[in-house]
């Protein structure tokens, strides 16, 4: 498993997806996490944003709604496509790695990234990009899965997992194929990320179905799950996921 598999992986599962997104056909993102991102994006009111791995452009669209000048990349050409014929922003075919050598004009106020960060390398080479991307006081908004509900039963440490289109029904589902492999990070290796980024972490949110969202939680000191610190959670209140906001 490897970060071009998960290119490989888009590349053959681009036009579903597009009807998945677009027909809200993902449960969790409908429910809970659409609503966290923007509100996490909104709230920090910047004026430019870029939005790493924006797919067919739903969360560009929605941040231009709210004032937002948005600029939109991703690696997959039918998704920018589809991002383009949609409009609200300016949408442009880039593979991650070309963010290390900074192709743009401007610096962004914002740079956001919504479960775009599933590979190894290229997670790592675009955090430590960041930086030369964003102005002074810009911020990083990442939401991935949360690594303590997403562990599942494997063991809590950084690896590679296999994916899976579980949640789509009906003939969307079989239209997907070939599930994009992810790499698994615990919290304290998503921290680590940021750091050796030079990024300071100023705040984390932890999105479920049956919150109301709530301000940024400072990052604890306690980097891991500990079951004597933890409530006991119901399956209904598991963090959806894990929203991380740094600044330059």
């Amino acid at each position: 498993m490897s970060d071009n598999n998960i290119i490989q992986s888009w590349h053959r599962n681009a036009s579903p997806w597009i009807s998945a997104v677009r027909e809200q056909q993902i449960e969790s993102r409908k429910a809970v996490t659409d609503a966290a991102i923007i509100e996490a994006v909104t709230e920090l009111a910047p004026a430019s944003v870029l939005d790493v791995g924006c797919g067919e452009g739903w969360l560009a669209r929605a941040l231009a709604m709210r004032g937002m000048q948005v600029t939109g990349i991703d690696v997959v050409p039918e998704l920018i496509a589809a991002a383009q014929q949609a409009g609200d922003g300016e949408f442009q075919v880039m593979a991650y790695d070309a963010l290390m050598l900074h192709p743009f004009e401007q610096r962004f106020d914002a740079m956001v990234c919504n479960f775009s960060l599933i590979g190894e390398q290229s997670t790592a080479a675009l955090i430590q990009a960041a930086p030369r991307l964003l102005r002074s006081g810009g911020k990083l908004i990442v939401q991935t899965l949360h690594p303590v509900t997403a562990c599942g039963d494997e063991a809590y440490q950084d690896g590679w997992r296999q994916g899976s289109w579980q949640g789509f029904s009906g003939d969307l589902a079989d239209q997907f194929t070939d599930p994009a492999p992810w790499y698994f990070r615990t919290l304290e290796s998503w921290q680590a990320l940021f750091a050796d980024a030079g990024l300071t972490l100023i705040g984390i949110k932890e999105p479920s179905a049956n919150k109301e969202p709530s301000a940024n939680k400072e990052p604890s000191a306690s980097k891991e799950p500990s079951a004597s610190k933890e409530p006991r959670r119901s399956a209904d209140s598991q963090p959806a996921s894990v929203i991380f906001i740094a600044t330059v």
